[in-house]
């Protein structure tokens, strides 16, 4: 168990590997299930995991994008987020990150205010998306967005880079931080 670097094992030909962490199983396999149904040129790999470090196995592929995925309706999700944050090197954060907020359309439940995820994706230099996974047709819609990030980061798009694709999103976002 030691920290994850996106450089630490040799690519394979033609195959795109996506980390999803995250507190909610079921979420996080109904997601990985949509991401698997997209049409895809590479062979796509998808891997779920409750938090990081990940278990030292020498079988373990590349790992081409992380997402972490947070329950708006649990702190345990957040704390769990920010703990295994810890146990990604800072390399990943050159456009191989982004952190995905679920549940907030039901927003007087939430526990977790969004203006924390947004303080939390400003501090890693990292993309917030939004979806409420647990509808149906926002799950494969961003399961589409996904897996389009995905083919970006593992180098499958002709002329883009992990970096490109960050300094796209952060040019779409809204006002930054300190304007708010």
């Amino acid at each position: 168990m030691s920290v994850l670097r996106p450089l630490d094992k040799l690519p394979r030909l033609n195959t795109a590997t996506i980390l999803l962490v995250g507190t909610e199983d079921a979420l996080l396999q109904q997601l990985a299930d949509s991401m698997l149904k997209e049409d895809c040129a590479s062979e796509l790999k998808v891997h779920l995991a409750k938090s990081l470090p990940l278990p030292s196995s020498v079988n373990r592929p590349r790992i081409d994008l992380i997402v972490f995925v947070v329950n708006l309706h649990s702190k345990y999700s957040l704390q769990n987020t920010e703990e295994s944050l810890h146990h990604v090197d800072a390399s990943f954060f050159l456009g191989k990150v982004c952190f995905l907020a679920t549940g907030a359309g039901r927003e007087s439940h939430c526990s977790i205010h969004r203006h924390t995820m947004v303080k939390l994706a400003h501090t890693y230099q990292s993309p917030l998306l939004y979806c409420d996974l647990e509808v149906e047709g926002f799950r494969a819609t961003m399961a589409q967005r996904l897996v389009r990030m995905l083919q970006m980061c593992a180098g499958h798009v002709p002329g883009v880079s992990a970096l490109n694709l960050l300094s796209l999103l952060r040019s779409s976002e809204g006002p930054s931080l300190e304007d708010m």
